[in-house]
């Protein structure tokens, strides 16, 4: 296969795996990953080091749009960033050192818990007593409904939700992915943060958690140019397709069949792993 051939297909890959990644509310990532190690047998460091560049461009895109709308709590993200960051740093670190089984038995696992979380019943958490802490931090916040008012919300668990977020950081530098899987839980199930809220903030955080895991990859020669950039473009022209399609579809199907491919995904990583055979 020649050079031009193989950036070829990874950039129509990428793409593809950038719109389902939309589409599904998982991220391109997700992805990417098994893309590049099962598909076109990249060694799994070079696939988190382009995965991580993927998720800056992705979230600098996409995260924006969110701002603009004003669903995300930007006060609340750059909160939560600072534990993302040191989680990330340290994960990236961790995982220069870690061989290609540990990080596909740790990447199996953690597909299968973002599958079953996408099955988990959505909620607006209305009539949440905040904590002390929140609001002295000032992370209460409004969101925009479909009549064009603001919908007050309040959190709580403000130390519960920032450790949860420094092992999502710490995730997210090892296996170049955003770890949203967890960033929902921290914010979702701990802070009682409404859904949309929660899963747009993450997108916003998503670039910065990248950033920090990025530089020690780049630092140590990890992020090979001619795989993160098709991989990068890709995803993000299949990122920016899929918010188009995603106002005019029912996804409700694919995202439900999406998870069944994450979970088959998963068992061949966890497999792989296991056996060595990575």
């Amino acid at each position: 296969m020649t050079i031009l051939t193989f950036t070829v297909i990874l950039l129509l890959g990428a793409y593809c795996a950038g719109l389902l990644g939309s589409l599904t509310g998982l991220g391109g990532g997700v992805v990417v990953i098994p893309l590049l190690t099962l598909a076109f047998g990249v060694d799994f460091h070079y696939a988190v080091g382009a995965a991580l560049v993927a998720s800056i461009a992705t979230s600098s895109g996409s995260g924006s749009a969110y701002v603009k709308e004003g669903i995300t709590n930007i006060r609340l993200g750059m909160f939560l960033e600072i534990a993302t960051t040191i989680g990330a740093v340290a994960g990236a670190a961790v995982a220069i050192w870690l061989d290609n089984s540990a990080i596909a038995i740790i990447y199996g696992l953690v597909l299968i818990l973002t599958a079953a979380m996408q099955q988990r019943r959505k909620s607006d958490h209305d009539g949440v007593k905040g904590s002390e802490a929140a609001r002295r931090l000032k992370l209460y916040g409004t969101w925009p409904q479909k009549d064009g008012s603001l919908k007050a919300y309040e959190l709580k668990h403000v130390g519960g939700g920032f450790g949860v977020m420094l092992v999502a950081g710490v995730l997210s530098g090892i296996l170049g992915i955003g770890s949203g899987v967890l960033k929902v839980i921290a914010m979702d199930g701990i802070m009682k943060v409404p859904f949309k809220v929660s899963t747009t903030t993450s997108n916003f955080m998503m670039g910065v958690t990248a950033c920090a895991s990025a530089v020690v990859y780049i630092q140590r020669g990890i992020i090979e140019p001619g795989i993160a950039f098709p991989v990068m473009t890709g995803v993000l022209f299949g990122a920016l397709t899929g918010a188009k399609l995603l106002k005019r579809l029912d996804v409700s199907l694919l995202r439900k069949i999406f998870c069944v491919a994450i979970l088959l995904v998963a068992v061949n990583m966890i497999y792989n792993g296991v056996t060595g055979k990575f």
